[in-house]
């Protein structure tokens, strides 16, 4: 292999990249994402019908804050000052897209925080179609 993996000393251990080196620079990156959910969630979806509210404005909500906590979330992830960061979300027929976009002036890139607003964007959807759950004051629920 004559490139070697950024994320690795000569040894081979796990590190994080010095970046103090590199320029700052403005940096930009967008990343997506799909949540796939059954015909009766995405009506729900659009006919506002999500008994806990909405759900889209939530997962916004979520991402932006997934985007902001990427370096806690992700090892080596280095610590930015993130300046933007927006995370829009499409019904689709199938389920919900995600894309969020991050920007900054800082030392190195945005992508993992993207690729981190979609995912806890996502998670934060997934409540409209649990498969199983336990306890609570309904005990035991399988999805049919």
């Amino acid at each position: 292999m004559t490139e070697r993996l950024t994320h690795l000393n000569a040894a081979g251990q796990a590190r994080m990249v010095d970046v103090s080196g590199k320029n700052v620079t403005a940096r930009s990156a967008r990343a997506s994402g799909r949540v796939l959910l059954s015909a009766d969630a995405v009506a729900a979806l659009r006919e506002g019908r999500i008994p806990k509210g909405d759900a889209l404005a939530v997962a916004r909500i979520a991402g932006i804050q997934g985007a902001k906590r990427a370096p806690d979330l992700i090892p080596l992830c280095h610590p930015i000052g993130l300046h933007s960061v927006t995370v829009d979300l499409e019904v689709q027929d199938d389920g919900v897209l995600i894309v969020a976009a991050t920007r900054t002036a800082d030392r190195t890139g945005v992508e993992m925080e993207a690729l981190a607003a979609v995912t806890i964007g996502a998670l934060a959807l997934i409540d409209v179609r649990v498969e199983e759950k336990t306890g609570g004051k309904t005990g035991r629920w399988v999805r049919p």
